[in-house]
């Protein structure tokens, strides 16, 4: 096991290495003169900035999260530059050809003189006896070499398209995250549900992510926006930090001002147990929120269901659908918290007729959402399996990079629809 992670190491150091070497190549020695100043800053923010990014991924494990976040904003924020740079630089790869060409194919249709006509012969000019020589083929301009100059235009062109690029995204993205979550509406029909709980509306959110890049503000902005909407039920579903209570309790603290008609309610997720489950259930239990640890209560019109995430079985404490589904009422309807769409087979064999999730993000980096889906039966949205039904919402914060790219965070309000209405 331990060969195995060695081996992991040194593959993604290597990895890396070759990256970044290849990012110097092109935004770096390419465009600039030897000895020159963007040379020598280029080659230490080479090295400087990968080092960032492995402090920030190892920094909460080694690190106080005082010192943690000095280094995450810089190398978590590179990491997303990172992954952007290198697609505009590969799409520069395919058009840099192109413009080291075009401009000679320009300078031939300009530059070329003009062909002599050829020579008609009259009645007063004697016909010739031997056979006209054939002209000597004109060389294409664009067959010579592009200049070292046009070459150089060129590695520019591309260097600043792809960082500006990249830049822009990248900020785009990270605004989206620092400005909080946008409310997302979404109607679930629920064939058992009752007349009478039909518009009942429940806030989902999940993957808040409190850490070292998003605190007690980022709380505080997803606090009003549930409040704002006011809705009957709110539920936390799992990854609601990435510390320990005493790192990061205070940031936590605006969930006491949620306000539901039937309260709020918390199903850990895989990065709680990263931190230690047991002390965040104890405190969200003292904000006033109610933890579902493989439990359910009996609200007005259906059965509020909770189970553990999967990462707790590591520790003896994971997910447990006969405990928290076992000896209920199948003719009422039931709606499951589990942060973790994988789950939903386990759903479905217990006659769930509604999981809310979360976890995925959305793939949060486009093409994330590619990989995303290798993993989840569900990325983001609304689906069906049988006769339970899937909603994942794509949280309201972000791991690791506080960047978002073709996936919005957003705080969902679900409301339920009866059939029988």
């Amino acid at each position: 096991m331990i060969v195995l992670v060695v081996l992991g190491v040194l593959l993604v150091l290597a990895l890396l290495t070759l990256v970044h070497w290849y990012l110097w190549r092109r935004l770096v020695r390419d465009v600039s003169a030897p000895g020159g100043r963007w040379r020598r800053t280029g080659t230490v923010l080479a090295f400087v900035l990968p080092l960032l990014s492995v402090g920030a991924l190892i920094g909460g494990r080694a690190f106080p999260m005082a010192v943690e976040r000095w280094f995450a904003w810089p190398g978590y924020l590179w990491l997303a530059v990172l992954l952007y740079l290198l697609l505009g630089l590969a799409v520069g790869e395919l058009v840099r050809p192109l413009l080291l060409r075009l401009p000679s194919r320009a300078a031939a249709r300009a530059g070329a003189p003009a062909a002599p006509a050829p020579d008609v012969p009259t009645a007063e000019d004697p016909v010739p006896d031997t056979p006209a020589t054939p002209a000597a083929p004109v060389t294409a301009a664009t067959s010579a070499a592009p200049s070292p100059e046009r070459r150089l235009f060129v590695a520019r062109a591309v260097a600043i398209g792809a960082s500006g690029a990249a830049a822009a995204v990248v900020g785009t993205g990270m605004y989206g995250v620092l400005r909080g979550p946008r409310l997302k509406q979404v109607t679930v029909p629920l064939a058992k549900l009752p007349a009478g709980a039909d518009g009942y509306r429940i806030a989902v959110v999940s993957d808040i992510h409190l850490g070292p890049i998003l605190g007690r503000a980022h709380t505080q902005r997803i606090v009003d926006t549930i409040n704002a909407a006011k809705p009957d039920l709110i539920t936390i579903v799992g990854d609601l930090v990435d510390g320990t209570v005493p790192e990061l309790g205070r940031d936590a603290e605006p969930l006491a001002q949620l306000r539901a008609r039937d309260g709020a309610y918390f199903v850990t997720g895989n990065h709680e147990y990263f931190s230690g489950a047991a002390p965040w259930v104890d405190f969200v239990r003292e904000l006033g929120v109610h933890p579902l640890q493989n439990a359910r209560v009996e609200l007005g019109g259906f059965d509020l269901a909770g189970v553990n995430d999967i990462a707790g079985e590591r520790e003896g404490d994971g997910p447990d659908f006969g405990r928290a589904l076992g000896d209920r009422d199948p003719a009422r309807t039931a709606v499951l918290l589990s942060h973790q769409p994988v789950t939903i087979h386990d759903a479905v064999r217990h006659g769930v007729d509604l999981q809310l999730s979360g976890h995925t993000h959305g793939g949060q980096l486009w093409p994330g959402n590619y990989v995303a889906e290798l993993a989840n039966p569900t990325v983001a949205g609304l689906e069906r399996y049988g006769d339970t039904q899937l909603y994942v919402t794509r949280g309201a914060g972000a791991w690791g990079p506080p960047v978002r790219v073709g996936a919005p965070s957003d705080i969902t309000v679900v409301t339920l629809a009866s059939l029988r209405a």
